[in-house]
């Protein structure tokens, strides 16, 4: 959990949390809209296609290459976005083509890998366990928004992606091995994939439940990382200073780690699928509440806190559900197979909040929006079945 911890924490959904303390500083020196940047990085998620085949080789090999491949790549990305118009240019492609890198770090620095480790070693406890591990990213946004911000209110936005990298291969990468190499035994730490419980990817891709789970995730990643990414615009515009809007990303930090921690607990004593409802329409609730452009900095802590409860408890659940459902045997590849479709997600809410910004003059319309996903994944999870269409119990619960 520790190494899960480090490796989600500084992983590229930290870069992802933060997003928006660059946009005005790369708005500045290249001369894009906030319609570009976001357009740019969702056309870029694209490279999530590649996470099947990552998973199958985590499933075969292990995880623990595929875990340090991906740190040694992310920090590569921050360097090479660092040095973007260094040499003259303002192309968005070099943009583009770092958060390429950064996606395809995703896989190895998420629960792809991480969560088969978990998943592996607990079974009554899983769903708090995996909120443990999966909480580094809430923990790590919590500390790093106000200081990486100050880094780039004094130093300037490249500083602020140099500090990302030392964080990332520095700081995580060492502790991760060392981690890793104390609790997991060769190649991936369990036995063969043929020997573990569970079903094919083939056969998960069969199932309805499994298509069920990736459209709730789609909807969330739609709606919360979205949002995410123009927090501090949003701040803004809503009336608050640069400094005191980023502390709406702190807030939001918070409620990540609230919701993961707090579903993470629920789940193991009650039924998961209306668990997950009823924090997916709180989240709803927020967003529409937002669209009324509340006014202080109090109030806006607030709204912000419950709107990002499902994108902590999202990170939960997803690979709750997947060991739950599908089992361990394939649970890389199941896990993998369902990143491209909820990054998909993931692209439409970062294009989409910024373009919705830049037709409509503001972010009434986006977050109208946001809250609709929220509702209709909401009602996903209430139909979602424990069983598939051959029956029989839960593989893994």
């Amino acid at each position: 959990m520790a190494a899960a911890m480090l490796g989600a924490g500084l992983g590229p959904g930290l870069y992802q949390n933060l997003s928006s303390l660059f946009t005005p500083g790369l708005e500045a020196t290249f001369g894009w809209s906030r319609g570009d940047i976001a357009t740019a990085a969702g056309l870029a998620l694209g490279a999530a296609i590649a996470a099947p085949l990552i998973g199958r080789i985590a499933d075969r090999i292990g995880v623990r290459p595929v875990i340090v491949a991906s740190m040694l790549l992310l920090g590569v990305a921050y360097l090479w976005l660092s040095g973007m118009g260094l040499r003259g240019g303002r192309d968005i492609w070099r943009y583009q083509l770092g958060v390429v890198m950064l996606v395809l770090a995703l896989p190895g620095t998420s629960s792809l890998a991480y969560g088969k480790l978990i998943a592996g070693r607990f079974v009554r406890g899983r769903g708090l366990a995996l909120a443990l591990g999966t909480s580094g990213l809430a923990l790590t946004t919590l500390v790093a928004a106000p200081l990486l911000g100050m880094v780039i209110s004094h130093h300037g936005w490249r500083a602020g992606f140099v500090a990302l990298a030392i964080g990332s291969t520095l700081v995580a990468l060492p502790l991760i091995v060392l981690s890793l190499r104390a609790a997991a035994p060769a190649r991936g730490g369990g036995p063969a994939p043929a020997d573990l419980p569970g079903v094919s990817a083939a056969a998960a891709r069969r199932d309805r439940r499994f298509w069920i789970l990736v459209g709730s995730a789609w909807l969330i990643n739609a709606a919360t990382t979205g949002f995410v990414t123009q927090l501090v615009p949003i701040g803004i515009e809503l009336g608050l200073s640069a400094p005191r809007a980023a502390l709406l990303l702190t807030s939001f930090a918070a409620s990540a780690l609230a919701g993961r921690l707090l579903i993470g607990w629920l789940v193991d004593r009650l039924r998961p699928q209306p668990v997950a409802a009823a924090c997916a329409i709180v989240s709803a609730a927020a967003f529409l509440a937002l669209t009324f452009a509340p006014g202080g900095l109090a109030t806006l802590l607030v709204l912000v806190f419950l709107a990002g409860l499902m994108n902590g408890a999202e990170n939960d659940l997803l690979p709750f559900f997947a060991a739950r459902l599908f089992g361990l045997r394939a649970y890389a590849e199941i896990y993998g197979t369902a990143i491209p479709i909820a990054i998909s997600g993931t692209a439409v809410g970062i294009i989409g909040f910024g373009r919705l910004h830049d037709m409509s003059g503001g972010y009434a319309l986006a977050l109208t929006l946001g809250c609709g996903a929220l509702l209709m994944a909401a009602l996903c999870f209430l139909v979602l079945p424990d069983h598939g269409r051959d029956d029989g119990p839960p593989v893994a619960r």
